[in-house]
């Protein structure tokens, strides 16, 4: 049975909002000038959650997602990613005890398939034919692959920009994909459409950003389930690459769960690493209000907003963590290479996650600390950035001294 109550809430003010209404934010918050997104809520009286039953995925936790179950959920095998122990790498930046939840291993290679199967699972009860997805790349891979499994149509929204293997998968998967110049321009046509055409939104569409669709936002909460089960306690520090603090705050709020359930008894330290550093200003800044930086390019496009939401900077400050800028583009890459050396190629939007943990390293935390990261996407969605720092493959005859001659770098 479902502990969700069909309606959702405002963080800030309280305010109890319909579904139908779920996709625009706090109307009274935006009134006063801040843009707030609104969130599901449950009832966790009588709710129970068994993280040593044997079925895997994300919808072994059905109870605490915001949908009914009164259909089987459309499901392509996401969740249950592995958490990989990484010693050597850990030791070298000062934490004995660093993990990366390895979220690759998703059906479309990003930790955004959780969101996107919770959103496209409660359209699909909701009566939707049409998704439509503002993205750069991760969530429109994920929102087409799950929206052709339920039958439904998609659009997608995109940047020229956007690297040739994200439109690739983006477009595989049957969706209509449409490149616009710029972000903003995508939001402005996104919000003519659910309101011409009725689609449902599966990102956020509305400018300022208050984050992504509000009831996807939660399946992140399984990564914390996920974490707990494996590690057997809560973590002391996760780290999550950060835009909008969808991810940052759907992890947050699975940790909340399991302390309202008894389960844990403390929150991790929830760390934003960032490219552009709006968390980082906002914080600094201590008021409500994002801080809006000065727009750049990034290796970590997927990542690189110029503003902050009221939803990840709470959820920063309410779980004591912080935010780390990574502003340079060669550190971002060097740690690209450092994870692959360990055996993971991640995105540089997600290698990010890295050098955010090893400059808080003997700072806010201790060698000794349980510390996170989430590898949130596959460096194969990107391949052209590795390839530019890669020497070129050589072709050489079937001649073992010529061969002993390119191994050896004579």
């Amino acid at each position: 049975m479902s502990a969700y109550l069909g309606y959702l809430e405002c963080p800030r003010c309280e305010l109890q909002t319909s579904e139908e209404e779920a996709y625009w934010g706090c109307a009274p918050c935006l009134k006063e000038g801040l843009p707030v997104n609104i969130h599901p809520v449950y009832d966790l009286r009588g709710s129970t959650l068994d993280l040593q039953n044997s079925a895997s995925g994300i919808f072994r936790y059905q109870s605490l997602l915001p949908i009914t179950g009164q259909r089987s959920p459309v499901s392509l095998g996401e969740g249950s990613t592995p958490l990989v122990h990484l010693a050597e790498l850990g030791t070298q930046i000062g934490l004995e005890n660093l993990f990366v939840k390895d979220e690759t291993r998703n059906p479309t290679w990003s930790y955004k398939d959780r969101l996107s199967a919770v959103a496209v699972n409660h359209a699909r009860e909701s009566g939707a034919s049409t998704v439509v997805v503002a993205t750069t790349g991760n969530h429109g891979a994920a929102v087409a692959a799950y929206a052709a499994a339920a039958g439904l149509n998609c659009v997608i929204l995109t940047l020229d920009s956007v690297p040739a293997e994200m439109k690739v998968l983006m477009q595989v998967y049957g969706a209509q994909v449409v490149a616009l110049p710029s972000g903003p321009e995508r939001w402005e046509l996104m919000r003519s459409a659910v309101k011409a055409f009725g689609w449902t939104p599966m990102s956020g569409l509305v400018d300022p950003p208050v984050g992504s669709n509000p009831f996807g936002i939660d399946g992140y909460k399984t990564i914390a389930y996920e974490l707990v089960e494996d590690l057997g306690r809560q973590p002391d520090c996760v780290v999550v690459p950060t835009a909008y603090g969808d991810g940052l705050t759907g992890i947050y709020r699975g940790f909340m769960d399991l302390k309202d359930l008894g389960m844990i008894d403390a929150i991790p330290k929830m760390v934003a690493a960032e490219p552009l550093g709006p968390y980082a200003a906002s914080l600094q800044g201590g008021g409500e209000m994002p801080i809006r930086v000065q727009p750049r390019d990034s290796v970590a496009f997927s990542i690189a907003s110029p503003v902050a939401t009221y939803q990840g900077i709470q959820t920063i400050r309410n779980s004591g963590g912080t935010a780390v800028a990574i502003e340079e583009d060669a550190t971002i890459t060097h740690a690209q290479k450092q994870l692959a050396a360990a055996g993971l190629y991640l995105e540089t939007s997600a290698a990010i996650c890295l050098p955010a943990a090893a400059r808080l390293a003997g700072k806010t935390l201790s060698k000794e600390d349980l510390v996170v990261l989430v590898a949130t996407s596959s460096g194969l969605k990107d391949t052209r950035g590795t390839a530019s720092g890669l020497a070129a493959v050589p072709t050489i005859s079937p001649d073992l001294n010529e061969l002993a001659r390119i191994v050896n770098g004579i």
